[in-house]
């Protein structure tokens, strides 16, 4: 397994993974899947502000997981912290694929002379929570009820990490 910036070449995998995450968890609160235009002009606009795409790929560049981090809120004083989300494929999760997705934004986002990186995950997602507390993510918070996905009500967790301990 190798992990690289995405290029148009890996859209349809990440398209695929999006979508399997839409439809049978609540890892994206979004109800309705994509097509691999809306993902490749996601991955264009990411592109063009300056954050990483990075792909989990095999030997034969199947696509085994995704990650990127983007701006965490729009206004000027939050430029420094960025949000980041990352899916792994369903047949490949418990690989380590993931924290080795996460340990590379980490070390783009430290690059970037950013200082927090946040994650929001669905409260009960506590593989997704532990894997960041084992990187270093403290809890932050969670809000109660603030989403809803195949009928229920979801809280959302909040962990960051500082990058930097400097301003």
């Amino acid at each position: 397994m190798e992990i690289v910036d995405a290029a148009a070449s890996h859209i349809e995998g990440i398209t695929a993974i999006y979508n399997d995450a839409v439809e049978n968890t609540t890892a994206i609160w979004n109800d309705l899947r994509v097509d691999t235009a809306n993902r490749g002009a996601w991955l264009t606009e990411r592109t063009r502000a300056g954050y990483p795409v990075l792909v989990a790929v095999d030997a034969n560049s199947s696509v085994l997981g995704y990650a990127s981090f983007g701006d965490w809120r729009p206004w000027d004083g939050y430029r420094h912290t960025v949000e980041h989300s990352i899916y792994v494929r369903a047949d490949q999760r418990g690989n380590g694929i993931g924290k080795q997705l996460l340990r590379a934004l980490i070390g783009r986002a430290r690059s970037a002379g950013k200082h927090v990186m946040v994650a929001g995950i669905e409260a009960g997602n506590f593989v997704s929570i532990g894997l960041h507390e084992r990187l270093g993510f403290e809890h932050a918070g969670t809000l109660k009820e603030v989403g809803v996905k195949f009928g229920t009500w979801l809280d959302l967790t909040f962990v960051q990490l500082k990058l930097d301990r400097y301003p």
